[in-house]
Protein backbone atom coordinates (compact mmCIF):
# COMPACT_ATOMS: atom_id res chain seq x y z
CA UNK A 1 0.00 0.00 0.00
CA UNK A 2 2.76 2.52 0.46
CA UNK A 3 4.63 1.75 -2.21
CA UNK A 4 1.14 2.37 -4.64
CA UNK A 5 0.99 5.58 -2.28
CA UNK A 6 4.58 6.79 -3.29
CA UNK A 7 4.30 5.66 -6.61
CA UNK A 8 0.84 7.96 -7.27
CA UNK A 9 2.43 10.66 -5.75
CA UNK A 10 5.56 9.96 -8.33
CA UNK A 11 3.24 10.43 -10.78
CA UNK A 12 1.40 13.58 -10.17
CA UNK A 13 4.73 15.06 -9.19
CA UNK A 14 6.06 14.43 -12.68
CA UNK A 15 3.01 15.63 -14.62
CA UNK A 16 2.83 18.73 -12.67
CA UNK A 17 6.81 19.18 -13.23
CA UNK A 18 8.54 19.71 -16.88
CA UNK A 19 12.18 19.28 -16.73
CA UNK A 20 13.01 22.79 -18.89
CA UNK A 21 14.44 25.27 -16.34
CA UNK A 22 15.64 24.95 -12.57
CA UNK A 23 13.10 24.59 -10.08
CA UNK A 24 13.91 27.61 -7.61
CA UNK A 25 11.93 29.44 -4.54
CA UNK A 26 11.99 32.90 -2.56
CA UNK A 27 11.44 32.94 0.97
CA UNK A 28 8.11 34.57 1.01
CA UNK A 29 6.19 32.60 -1.68
CA UNK A 30 5.93 29.50 -3.44
CA UNK A 31 7.22 29.47 -6.98
CA UNK A 32 5.69 27.17 -9.95
CA UNK A 33 7.70 23.65 -9.89
CA UNK A 34 9.97 23.89 -13.41
CA UNK A 35 12.03 21.11 -12.59
CA UNK A 36 12.34 18.12 -9.83
CA UNK A 37 13.61 19.64 -6.92
CA UNK A 38 16.96 20.02 -5.74
CA UNK A 39 18.93 16.95 -4.40
CA UNK A 40 19.72 18.94 -1.02
CA UNK A 41 17.29 21.42 0.77
CA UNK A 42 16.67 22.71 4.59
CA UNK A 43 14.58 21.24 6.97
CA UNK A 44 10.65 22.10 6.41
CA UNK A 45 10.62 25.65 9.09
CA UNK A 46 8.04 27.83 10.13
CA UNK A 47 8.37 29.49 6.62
CA UNK A 48 7.58 26.99 4.83
CA UNK A 49 4.34 26.50 6.43
CA UNK A 50 4.16 30.03 5.60
CA UNK A 51 4.90 29.27 1.64
CA UNK A 52 2.25 26.38 2.00
CA UNK A 53 -0.76 28.35 3.18
CA UNK A 54 -0.16 31.58 1.05
CA UNK A 55 0.27 29.61 -1.99
CA UNK A 56 -2.80 27.91 -1.45
CA UNK A 57 -4.75 31.14 -0.75
CA UNK A 58 -2.99 32.43 -4.13
CA UNK A 59 -3.07 29.34 -6.80
CA UNK A 60 -5.68 26.72 -5.56
CA UNK A 61 -9.21 26.97 -7.47
CA UNK A 62 -10.64 28.21 -4.95
CA UNK A 63 -8.00 29.88 -2.92
CA UNK A 64 -9.05 33.35 -3.21
CA UNK A 65 -12.38 32.91 -1.96
CA UNK A 66 -11.14 31.16 1.03
CA UNK A 67 -11.05 31.14 4.58
CA UNK A 68 -7.73 31.79 6.35
CA UNK A 69 -9.11 31.24 9.59
CA UNK A 70 -9.86 27.44 8.30
CA UNK A 71 -6.47 26.81 6.91
CA UNK A 72 -4.57 27.82 10.30
CA UNK A 73 -7.16 26.08 12.40
CA UNK A 74 -6.66 22.75 10.34
CA UNK A 75 -2.94 23.57 10.32
CA UNK A 76 -2.71 24.35 14.44
CA UNK A 77 -5.09 21.08 15.15
CA UNK A 78 -2.52 18.97 13.30
CA UNK A 79 0.53 20.46 14.90
CA UNK A 80 -0.42 20.25 18.34
CA UNK A 81 -1.70 16.72 18.08
CA UNK A 82 1.68 15.54 16.32
CA UNK A 83 3.02 16.96 19.15
CA UNK A 84 0.57 15.54 21.69
CA UNK A 85 1.54 12.00 20.11
CA UNK A 86 5.37 12.55 21.25
CA UNK A 87 4.91 13.89 24.41
CA UNK A 88 6.47 17.11 23.47
CA UNK A 89 3.24 19.60 23.94
CA UNK A 90 3.86 22.76 24.94
CA UNK A 91 2.07 25.16 27.79
CA UNK A 92 1.57 27.84 25.82
CA UNK A 93 0.63 26.89 22.30
CA UNK A 94 -3.01 28.38 22.18
CA UNK A 95 -4.23 29.18 18.65
CA UNK A 96 -4.90 32.80 18.72
CA UNK A 97 -7.32 35.19 18.05
CA UNK A 98 -8.15 35.09 14.24
CA UNK A 99 -9.31 37.77 12.02
CA UNK A 100 -9.99 36.75 8.73
CA UNK A 101 -7.27 38.93 7.15
CA UNK A 102 -4.92 36.28 6.11
CA UNK A 103 -1.69 38.51 6.46
CA UNK A 104 -2.66 39.78 9.94
CA UNK A 105 -3.87 36.05 10.99
CA UNK A 106 -0.57 34.51 9.51
CA UNK A 107 1.77 36.79 11.44
CA UNK A 108 -0.36 35.93 15.07
CA UNK A 109 -0.24 32.49 14.19
CA UNK A 110 3.41 32.66 13.24
CA UNK A 111 4.32 34.39 16.70
CA UNK A 112 2.71 31.48 18.83
CA UNK A 113 4.69 28.88 16.74
CA UNK A 114 7.94 30.58 17.27
CA UNK A 115 11.17 28.63 15.92
CA UNK A 116 8.51 25.66 15.26
CA UNK A 117 9.22 21.75 15.30
CA UNK A 118 10.00 20.07 12.39
CA UNK A 119 7.76 16.69 12.54
CA UNK A 120 4.73 18.99 13.74
CA UNK A 121 4.80 21.82 10.49
CA UNK A 122 5.21 18.62 8.37
CA UNK A 123 1.82 17.27 10.07
CA UNK A 124 0.31 21.16 10.17
CA UNK A 125 1.07 21.39 6.37
CA UNK A 126 -0.25 17.59 5.49
CA UNK A 127 -3.51 18.64 7.28
CA UNK A 128 -4.05 22.15 5.38
CA UNK A 129 -3.97 20.08 2.05
CA UNK A 130 -6.18 17.59 3.42
CA UNK A 131 -8.36 20.01 4.94
CA UNK A 132 -9.09 21.04 1.02
CA UNK A 133 -10.84 17.52 0.09
CA UNK A 134 -9.58 17.57 -3.28
CA UNK A 135 -8.62 14.47 -4.81
CA UNK A 136 -5.66 16.27 -6.84
CA UNK A 137 -4.16 18.30 -3.95
CA UNK A 138 -1.12 17.19 -2.41
CA UNK A 139 2.10 17.51 -0.46
CA UNK A 140 4.64 15.42 -2.01
CA UNK A 141 8.36 15.79 -0.35
CA UNK A 142 10.42 13.71 -2.57
CA UNK A 143 12.46 11.24 -0.98
CA UNK A 144 16.26 10.46 -2.33
CA UNK A 145 16.49 6.44 -3.60
CA UNK A 146 18.38 4.48 -2.55
CA UNK A 147 21.78 3.27 -3.44
CA UNK A 148 20.24 -0.41 -3.66
CA UNK A 149 17.73 0.50 -5.72
CA UNK A 150 14.07 -0.02 -5.44
CA UNK A 151 12.60 -1.96 -2.34
CA UNK A 152 9.37 -2.93 -1.36
CA UNK A 153 6.94 -5.59 -0.85
CA UNK A 154 5.47 -6.29 -4.18
CA UNK A 155 1.96 -6.04 -3.72
CA UNK A 156 1.40 -3.21 -6.41
CA UNK A 157 -2.42 -3.14 -6.75
CA UNK A 158 -5.25 -4.53 -4.64
CA UNK A 159 -9.20 -4.08 -4.86
CA UNK A 160 -10.85 -0.94 -3.46
CA UNK A 161 -7.48 1.36 -3.72
CA UNK A 162 -8.68 5.08 -4.26
CA UNK A 163 -5.81 6.90 -4.42
CA UNK A 164 -4.31 7.23 -1.25
CA UNK A 165 -7.66 5.20 0.66
CA UNK A 166 -9.67 2.85 0.17
CA UNK A 167 -13.18 2.90 -1.30
CA UNK A 168 -15.72 3.76 0.50
CA UNK A 169 -18.36 2.04 -1.95
CA UNK A 170 -16.04 -0.84 -2.01
CA UNK A 171 -17.82 -4.73 -0.75
CA UNK A 172 -15.74 -7.42 0.68
CA UNK A 173 -13.40 -8.94 0.29
CA UNK A 174 -10.23 -7.10 0.15
CA UNK A 175 -8.05 -8.80 -2.18
CA UNK A 176 -4.54 -8.19 -3.97
CA UNK A 177 -4.76 -7.84 -7.82
CA UNK A 178 -1.08 -7.66 -8.91
CA UNK A 179 2.28 -8.87 -7.35
CA UNK A 180 5.62 -8.15 -8.84
CA UNK A 181 7.56 -10.61 -10.25
CA UNK A 182 10.77 -12.18 -8.08
CA UNK A 183 9.31 -9.56 -5.32
CA UNK A 184 9.30 -10.71 -1.68
CA UNK A 185 5.24 -11.02 -2.04
CA UNK A 186 5.76 -12.84 -5.10
CA UNK A 187 8.81 -15.37 -3.52
CA UNK A 188 6.52 -16.04 -0.22
CA UNK A 189 3.52 -17.57 -2.81
CA UNK A 190 1.12 -14.83 -2.63
CA UNK A 191 -0.88 -14.55 -5.80
CA UNK A 192 -3.40 -12.40 -7.54
CA UNK A 193 -6.76 -13.11 -5.93
CA UNK A 194 -5.76 -13.57 -2.34
CA UNK A 195 -7.99 -12.45 -0.03
CA UNK A 196 -6.79 -10.15 2.58
CA UNK A 197 -8.18 -11.23 5.83
CA UNK A 198 -5.66 -9.04 8.08
CA UNK A 199 -2.94 -6.77 8.13
CA UNK A 200 -1.02 -6.57 11.39
CA UNK A 201 -4.52 -7.73 13.07
CA UNK A 202 -6.50 -5.12 11.79
CA UNK A 203 -9.72 -6.75 9.87
CA UNK A 204 -9.67 -5.55 5.81
CA UNK A 205 -13.92 -4.76 6.54
CA UNK A 206 -15.98 -3.97 9.90
CA UNK A 207 -19.11 -5.64 8.74
CA UNK A 208 -19.51 -4.45 5.44
CA UNK A 209 -17.65 -1.15 5.68
CA UNK A 210 -14.44 -1.30 4.59
CA UNK A 211 -11.70 -0.18 7.40
CA UNK A 212 -9.68 2.55 6.19
CA UNK A 213 -7.10 1.78 8.81
CA UNK A 214 -5.68 -1.10 7.10
CA UNK A 215 -4.08 1.45 5.27
CA UNK A 216 -1.34 2.19 7.96
CA UNK A 217 -0.93 -1.66 9.03
CA UNK A 218 -0.02 -2.38 5.40
CA UNK A 219 2.57 0.65 5.51
CA UNK A 220 4.55 -1.05 8.56
CA UNK A 221 8.05 -3.19 7.39
CA UNK A 222 7.33 -5.90 7.92
CA UNK A 223 3.68 -6.44 7.58
CA UNK A 224 1.96 -9.48 8.87
CA UNK A 225 -1.03 -10.32 6.22
CA UNK A 226 -3.77 -12.88 7.32
CA UNK A 227 -4.51 -14.09 3.49
CA UNK A 228 -7.03 -16.97 2.06
CA UNK A 229 -7.16 -18.40 -0.91
CA UNK A 230 -10.57 -18.21 -2.93
CA UNK A 231 -10.10 -21.21 -4.86
CA UNK A 232 -9.29 -23.47 -1.55
CA UNK A 233 -10.36 -21.47 1.38
CA UNK A 234 -6.85 -22.12 2.86
CA UNK A 235 -6.01 -19.19 5.13
CA UNK A 236 -2.18 -18.58 6.34
CA UNK A 237 -0.50 -15.88 7.99
CA UNK A 238 2.78 -14.40 6.44
CA UNK A 239 5.51 -12.27 7.48
CA UNK A 240 6.06 -10.36 4.51
CA UNK A 241 9.27 -7.94 5.13
CA UNK A 242 10.32 -5.31 2.06
CA UNK A 243 13.01 -6.28 0.11
CA UNK A 244 14.40 -5.51 -3.84
CA UNK A 245 11.58 -5.28 -6.25
CA UNK A 246 12.48 -4.88 -9.91
CA UNK A 247 9.32 -2.01 -11.95
CA UNK A 248 9.07 -1.74 -15.64
CA UNK A 249 8.19 1.37 -17.22
CA UNK A 250 4.81 1.52 -17.89
CA UNK A 251 4.02 0.36 -21.74
CA UNK A 252 0.61 -0.57 -23.76
CA UNK A 253 0.23 -4.56 -24.06
CA UNK A 254 -1.97 -5.93 -26.92
CA UNK A 255 -3.42 -9.42 -28.14
CA UNK A 256 -6.10 -10.53 -30.38
CA UNK A 257 -9.09 -11.99 -29.10
CA UNK A 258 -11.53 -14.48 -30.84
CA UNK A 259 -13.24 -12.85 -33.87
CA UNK A 260 -10.47 -10.80 -35.08
CA UNK A 261 -10.84 -7.63 -31.88
CA UNK A 262 -7.75 -6.34 -30.69
CA UNK A 263 -7.60 -5.98 -26.80
CA UNK A 264 -4.85 -3.74 -25.38
CA UNK A 265 -4.20 -3.03 -21.87
CA UNK A 266 -3.55 0.78 -21.40
CA UNK A 267 -1.99 1.23 -17.73
CA UNK A 268 -1.61 5.07 -17.53
CA UNK A 269 -1.86 8.08 -19.99
CA UNK A 270 1.62 8.31 -19.56
CA UNK A 271 4.03 10.56 -21.87
CA UNK A 272 3.39 8.56 -25.50
CA UNK A 273 0.06 6.36 -24.47
CA UNK A 274 -1.79 7.15 -27.38
CA UNK A 275 0.98 6.42 -29.87
CA UNK A 276 1.41 3.56 -28.37
CA UNK A 277 -1.91 2.57 -28.59
CA UNK A 278 -2.53 3.54 -32.05
CA UNK A 279 0.77 1.59 -32.92
CA UNK A 280 -1.27 -1.61 -31.61
CA UNK A 281 -4.29 -0.94 -34.01
CA UNK A 282 -2.21 -0.01 -37.53
CA UNK A 283 -4.52 -2.92 -39.02
CA UNK A 284 -7.85 -0.89 -38.42
CA UNK A 285 -9.28 -3.77 -36.98
CA UNK A 286 -13.20 -3.69 -36.50
CA UNK A 287 -13.24 -3.87 -32.82
CA UNK A 288 -10.84 -2.48 -29.91
CA UNK A 289 -11.05 -3.40 -26.34
CA UNK A 290 -9.29 -1.30 -24.70
CA UNK A 291 -8.55 -1.87 -20.84
CA UNK A 292 -8.56 1.20 -18.39
CA UNK A 293 -8.60 -0.81 -15.77
CA UNK A 294 -6.16 0.30 -13.05
CA UNK A 295 -5.45 3.00 -15.00
CA UNK A 296 -4.59 6.30 -12.85
CA UNK A 297 -4.47 8.86 -15.16
CA UNK A 298 -1.63 10.64 -16.54
CA UNK A 299 -1.44 13.72 -18.96
CA UNK A 300 -5.16 14.98 -20.40
CA UNK A 301 -3.12 15.77 -23.78
CA UNK A 302 -2.47 12.18 -23.97
CA UNK A 303 -6.50 11.44 -23.41
CA UNK A 304 -7.43 14.10 -26.44
CA UNK A 305 -4.96 12.03 -29.15
CA UNK A 306 -6.06 8.92 -28.39
CA UNK A 307 -9.68 10.32 -28.57
CA UNK A 308 -8.81 11.62 -31.88
CA UNK A 309 -8.03 7.90 -33.65
CA UNK A 310 -12.05 7.49 -32.30
CA UNK A 311 -13.86 10.66 -33.40
CA UNK A 312 -13.04 14.37 -34.91
CA UNK A 313 -14.23 17.18 -33.89
CA UNK A 314 -15.83 16.49 -30.58
CA UNK A 315 -15.30 18.14 -26.96
CA UNK A 316 -14.27 15.64 -24.33
CA UNK A 317 -14.13 17.78 -21.36
CA UNK A 318 -14.22 21.67 -19.81
CA UNK A 319 -11.55 22.87 -17.38
CA UNK A 320 -13.42 25.67 -15.39
CA UNK A 321 -11.79 28.54 -13.35
CA UNK A 322 -13.62 30.06 -10.14
CA UNK A 323 -14.84 32.58 -12.57
CA UNK A 324 -15.30 33.02 -15.92
CA UNK A 325 -16.00 30.82 -18.75
CA UNK A 326 -15.20 26.89 -18.93
CA UNK A 327 -12.27 26.19 -21.42
CA UNK A 328 -13.63 22.83 -24.02
CA UNK A 329 -10.77 20.50 -24.29
CA UNK A 330 -11.29 18.67 -28.03
CA UNK A 331 -9.98 15.80 -29.74
CA UNK A 332 -6.77 15.97 -31.34
CA UNK A 333 -8.15 15.75 -35.08
CA UNK A 334 -4.63 15.63 -36.70
CA UNK A 335 -4.16 11.85 -35.85
CA UNK A 336 -6.07 10.05 -38.89
CA UNK A 337 -8.93 8.00 -37.74
CA UNK A 338 -8.99 4.07 -37.19
CA UNK A 339 -12.33 3.29 -37.61
CA UNK A 340 -12.65 0.94 -35.20
CA UNK A 341 -16.14 0.18 -33.24
CA UNK A 342 -14.52 0.98 -29.85
CA UNK A 343 -15.31 -0.95 -25.72
CA UNK A 344 -13.67 0.40 -23.27
CA UNK A 345 -13.49 -1.59 -20.03
CA UNK A 346 -13.17 0.37 -16.60
CA UNK A 347 -13.36 0.20 -12.73
CA UNK A 348 -12.55 1.84 -9.34
CA UNK A 349 -9.09 1.86 -10.21
CA UNK A 350 -9.90 3.94 -13.34
CA UNK A 351 -8.94 7.54 -11.96
CA UNK A 352 -8.41 11.33 -13.32
CA UNK A 353 -7.11 11.20 -16.92
CA UNK A 354 -8.84 7.79 -17.10
CA UNK A 355 -12.21 9.37 -16.48
CA UNK A 356 -11.78 11.87 -19.08
CA UNK A 357 -11.46 9.59 -21.56
CA UNK A 358 -14.57 7.60 -20.02
CA UNK A 359 -16.66 10.27 -19.95
CA UNK A 360 -15.93 11.49 -23.57
CA UNK A 361 -16.12 7.74 -25.35
CA UNK A 362 -19.61 7.47 -22.74
CA UNK A 363 -21.08 11.38 -23.29
CA UNK A 364 -19.94 11.25 -27.21
CA UNK A 365 -21.63 8.19 -28.11
CA UNK A 366 -17.74 6.80 -29.44
CA UNK A 367 -18.30 3.32 -27.29
CA UNK A 368 -19.72 0.97 -24.44
CA UNK A 369 -18.11 0.89 -21.06
CA UNK A 370 -18.25 -2.34 -19.49
CA UNK A 371 -17.33 -3.45 -15.77
CA UNK A 372 -17.54 -1.14 -12.92
CA UNK A 373 -18.17 3.12 -12.41
CA UNK A 374 -14.84 4.73 -12.31
CA UNK A 375 -13.15 6.15 -9.03
CA UNK A 376 -15.00 9.76 -8.92
CA UNK A 377 -11.42 11.61 -8.89
CA UNK A 378 -11.06 13.86 -11.09
CA UNK A 379 -11.15 17.22 -9.74
CA UNK A 380 -8.67 18.97 -12.04
CA UNK A 381 -5.79 18.91 -13.47
CA UNK A 382 -2.87 20.12 -10.80
CA UNK A 383 -0.17 22.30 -11.12
CA UNK A 384 3.31 22.32 -8.78
CA UNK A 385 4.84 24.77 -6.74
CA UNK A 386 8.47 24.44 -5.04
CA UNK A 387 8.26 25.03 -1.29
CA UNK A 388 11.61 26.10 0.64
CA UNK A 389 12.18 22.42 2.10
CA UNK A 390 12.35 20.71 -1.64
CA UNK A 391 8.43 19.92 -1.23
CA UNK A 392 6.25 19.91 -3.59
CA UNK A 393 2.52 21.55 -3.66
CA UNK A 394 0.60 20.19 -6.02
CA UNK A 395 -2.61 22.08 -6.45
CA UNK A 396 -5.42 22.10 -9.12
CA UNK A 397 -6.74 25.83 -10.77
CA UNK A 398 -9.80 24.46 -12.59
CA UNK A 399 -12.41 22.13 -12.44
CA UNK A 400 -12.75 19.36 -14.69
CA UNK A 401 -16.47 18.88 -15.91
CA UNK A 402 -17.51 16.42 -18.82
CA UNK A 403 -18.54 16.48 -22.35
CA UNK A 404 -22.16 17.20 -20.84
CA UNK A 405 -20.73 19.60 -18.38
CA UNK A 406 -21.59 16.86 -15.94
CA UNK A 407 -19.37 16.63 -12.59
CA UNK A 408 -17.46 13.60 -12.45
CA UNK A 409 -15.62 14.43 -9.34
CA UNK A 410 -16.43 12.10 -6.47
CA UNK A 411 -18.88 10.44 -8.26
CA UNK A 412 -17.09 8.60 -11.52
CA UNK A 413 -18.19 7.70 -14.78
CA UNK A 414 -20.75 4.84 -14.70
CA UNK A 415 -21.17 1.70 -17.16
CA UNK A 416 -23.22 0.49 -19.72
CA UNK A 417 -22.81 -3.22 -18.41
CA UNK A 418 -21.77 -4.05 -15.21
CA UNK A 419 -19.27 -6.76 -15.07
CA UNK A 420 -16.44 -6.36 -11.92
CA UNK A 421 -13.49 -8.71 -11.54
CA UNK A 422 -13.44 -10.89 -8.43
CA UNK A 423 -11.09 -12.66 -6.33
CA UNK A 424 -12.22 -15.76 -8.01
CA UNK A 425 -11.78 -14.62 -11.02
CA UNK A 426 -7.81 -12.92 -10.74
CA UNK A 427 -7.71 -16.53 -9.20
CA UNK A 428 -8.37 -18.82 -11.72
CA UNK A 429 -7.45 -16.13 -14.44
CA UNK A 430 -11.09 -15.23 -15.71
CA UNK A 431 -11.84 -11.89 -17.03
CA UNK A 432 -15.57 -11.17 -16.43
CA UNK A 433 -14.91 -7.56 -18.91
CA UNK A 434 -13.63 -9.37 -21.51
CA UNK A 435 -15.82 -11.91 -21.93
CA UNK A 436 -18.87 -9.90 -21.69
CA UNK A 437 -17.05 -7.56 -24.21
CA UNK A 438 -17.08 -10.56 -26.61
CA UNK A 439 -20.61 -11.46 -26.20
CA UNK A 440 -21.41 -7.76 -27.65
CA UNK A 441 -18.69 -8.59 -30.70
Amino acid sequence: MAAMIKTLCAAILMAACSMSAPATTSGERCTAATAPPPKSAPPTSVNTLRQAYFCVLDNYYSGPVMEPKALLKSAFAAYTQDLMRRDADRADLRLPELTGNRATDWAAFAKVLGAGDVSALRAAITAMVAGLHDNHARWVRPTPSSDGGPTGTGIVGISARQGQQLDPAAKPPLFITSVLPGSPAAKAGIRPGDIIVKANGVPAFIGTTVNQSIVQAFATNPVKLTLRRPTTGRTRTIDLREGPITRRPPAVTSKTLPGGAVYVQLPGFFDGAADQVIAKLQGKPKAVVLDLRGNGGGSPREVTRLLGAFAHGKVTSYFCPLKGDCVPNRTDDTVALLGSRLIVLTDRGCASACEDFSAAVKDNNLGTLIGTRTAGAVSGPAEGYLLNDGSILLLPKVRHLGPARETIDTIGVPVDHYAPMTALDLATERDPGVAKALTLL
